[in-house]
């Protein structure tokens, strides 16, 4: 059995990873070609892509909650419903989506404004947000088509279309930052472009699957209502997650402004080992929500052990990586050897961190695919209150350079994982969390 549960963990997770290394692999590609321009424009960037990961963020409950709400149908024995309820999912995120995009073209330079940044840094940030907020309605329907793909069972889409998202996004940077001459709006414009090109593939995968199975393509009432009802709690999860990272980046902000591009380099690195142990959630989403929704609670439990494991393990390898990495990291993204030194205390500790990490993520998807979201969005908000308490201490104290980094990098990845790791682990303990059935 655990050889075959292995097996299956693998098949969703291995394809995931793919899709998911795609994300940050986005921000990385913005972040090095961008790098290239200057530090006001690698700083500017770090606060833009802030508010849309920010913005962005709030919304992937569209994902999270489409995702266990297909997967229990699915298990079920009924795919027809299964479909509709992701397809309710898309044409949610579509409208959400369209009025963000209005509400943040207009109020960009204020959000910019918030992080108290030099004007120049201010006039890069602005450039690439503003323009970049014509991607969010794509974002965010790439989500939630992605949740009814992997509630189905299914990650080697989601793998194929971001790939080929990734290629374009490169391509079209490389020509409109450099061979046009567009500096970092071209940055914006090209990754806007890939996006929607995305969702135009996700489109045709999903009219498929709904003529195959006789679903409804058009929105449902109850099934968009349902979606965003289920999803509330998740989006005041992610609000006390997103608080945490806005809390860093202001707290970097105040450094000054190599330490602000310092913690953008970091923050993409452990972007990226996130999203690659978030493989491993979405595949525990997928089956845990399966499995409850054929009442097999016993199967819920041995993919807990299962992925815990692998999450810690894999943790592990990236710190490794990291660690071994981090004197050159720095020279990657910024061409400087002082940057590279700035940054490197701050990136051996998050990489130390990501063992704790992994496990972090795998107990959040845990929860996630069992529909625990209430108690996903309480923990949370009580998860905030050491770490905002260790950001005072640290603001208090005003370390500058290497060591302002680091603090900053502790209070994000010691006091704040800590504090999710005891939450969660707490909670798949006990028997509260499984409930079964469609």
């Amino acid at each position: 059995m655990t050889v075959g549960l292995n097996r299956e963990i693998l098949r969703l997770a291995v394809p995931a990873l793919g899709a998911l290394i795609a994300e940050p692999l986005f921000l990385t590609v913005d972040s090095i070609m961008v790098g290239r321009l200057g530090v006001d424009e690698l700083a500017g960037l770090g606060i833009a892509s802030s508010v849309l990961q920010t913005i962005v963020g709030l919304m992937v409950f569209l994902a999270y909650s489409t995702t266990p709400a297909v997967a229990r149908l699915y298990g079920s024995g009924d795919t027809s419903a299964a479909v509709s309820r992701g397809i309710d999912g898309m044409w949610l995120a579509l409208g959400m989506g369209a009025i963000l995009a209005v509400a943040g073209s207009f109020l960009s330079p204020w959000a910019v404004s918030l992080f108290g940044p030099s004007p120049e840094v201010a006039e890069q940030a602005d450039a690439y947000l503003s323009l970049s907020m014509w991607g969010i309605p794509a974002m965010l329907v790439a989500f939630a088509a992605t949740g009814l793909l992997r509630g189905l069972q299914d990650t080697v889409a989601p793998l194929w279309i971001a790939g080929a998202g990734f290629a374009l996004n490169a391509v079209l940077n490389a020509l409109l930052i450099y061979g046009l001459g567009w500096g970092i709006a071209g940055s914006a414009a090209g990754t806007v472009a890939a996006q929607w090109a995305m969702v135009a593939a996700y489109a045709a995968i999903v009219a498929r699957l709904a003529r195959r199975h006789g679903a409804d393509a058009s929105p449902s009432r109850a099934g968009v209502r349902g979606t965003a009802a289920t999803g509330g709690w998740l989006f005041l999860r992610t609000v006390a997650l997103r608080i945490g990272l806005l809390v860093t980046v202001a707290a970097a902000t105040t450094l000054g402004t190599d330490e602000l591009a310092g913690w953008q380099v970091v923050y993409t690195i452990a972007t990226f080992a996130a999203f690659a142990m978030d493989a491993l959630a979405i595949a525990a989403q997928a089956l845990i929500g399966k499995q409850l929704g054929a009442g097999d609670v016993d199967g819920v439990r041995g993919v807990l052990r299962r992925t815990l494991a692998w999450g810690t393990a894999f943790g592990a390898i990236l710190a490794v990586l990291i660690a071994a990495l981090s004197p050159v990291i720095g020279l990657a993204f910024t061409g400087s050897w002082r940057m590279s030194w700035l940054i490197l205390p701050a990136l051996v500790l998050m990489g130390a961190a990501q063992p704790l990490a992994g496990a972090v993520y795998v107990l959040d998807g845990v929860l996630m695919g069992a529909n625990d979201s209430r108690y996903l969005a309480l923990a949370g908000l009580v998860n905030l209150a050491p770490f905002l308490a260790a950001v005072l201490v640290v603001l208090m104290a005003r370390p500058h350079g290497s060591w302002g980094l680091f603090w900053v990098a502790a209070c994000f990845y010691v006091v704040l994982m800590g504090m999710r790791w005891l939450t969660l682990s707490r909670r798949v303990r006990g028997e509260r969390w499984l409930q079964a059935g469609a």
